[in-house]
């Protein structure tokens, strides 16, 4: 079974559309629908915004629906000037950028007493998701690196310039690390797929409504190849 999660329900409406609806259940106050998509068994929810909701949701799929596969889908915000709105980045790992327990000696990002700093994507899923986007979107970029998530959407180039510093990270969104962190507790496999809505600096307020848009049609497009090589 694939989880597919979106924080927004504009991120999951058009796979929602498209796939063959077999039953649907609330649970922690998160619609979830069961049902195919692309041939292959996926239950697809909108988690809503944020770090705790994405975590509750990734967990709510492992324990009610035994999935083994976590895919979150979105939009997010460059990190890096190659990367322009509508480019796809898909995650090799993915950070929080809001964790900071410095005082006690660890790095910016550690959460405290995990094993790891950086919750991996595997790599199969990261692999297929890349030639996914190369075969159904040619005319814009795909890049593979680290995600960093948070609890603000980033629209100040001082919030920006400090993320890439600590992580190095290619984009910034509000989920996709509490995702992958859920992913890695429970050891089931996880990709992040974001599309590239806007430059997280003071420009996103002009820049977001209209490009969205563009970048959720070209990120759906890419979830539903993905889905035919898993």
């Amino acid at each position: 079974m694939i989880g597919i999660i979106g924080a927004m329900e504009e991120e999951v409406a058009s796979l929602k559309e498209a796939m063959e609806i077999q039953e649907m259940a609330e649970y922690a106050s998160m619609n979830f629908c069961k049902g195919t998509l692309c041939g292959k068994d996926v239950v697809i929810v909108k988690s809503g915004i944020g770090k705790v909701n994405a975590a509750v949701c990734a967990q709510v799929l492992v324990d009610k629906y035994e999935v083994d596969i976590l895919i979150n889908t979105g939009v997010a915000g460059s990190l890096d000037a190659s990367i322009d709105i509508g480019d796809i980045v898909i995650s090799t790992d993915a950070v929080q950028h809001d964790v900071d327990a410095t005082t006690f000696g660890d790095p910016v990002g550690q959460v405290p007493n995990m094993d790891v700093f950086a919750f991996p994507a595997d790599q199969t899923l990261v692999e297929k998701a890349k030639a996914a986007n190369e075969k159904v979107n040619p005319e814009i970029q795909t890049f593979v690196g680290r995600v960093a998530s948070g609890d603000q959407f980033v629209a100040d180039q001082k919030v920006k310039d400090r993320i890439v510093n600590h992580f190095g990270a290619l984009c910034t969104e509000m989920e996709g690390a509490s995702i992958a962190h859920a992913a890695y507790l429970n050891k089931v496999s996880c990709v992040i797929i974001r599309a590239i809505s806007d430059k997280a600096d003071n420009s996103a307020q002009m820049d977001y409504p209209d490009f969205e848009r563009r970048a959720i049609k070209q990120n759906v497009r890419v979830v539903k190849e993905l889905l035919t090589t898993l």
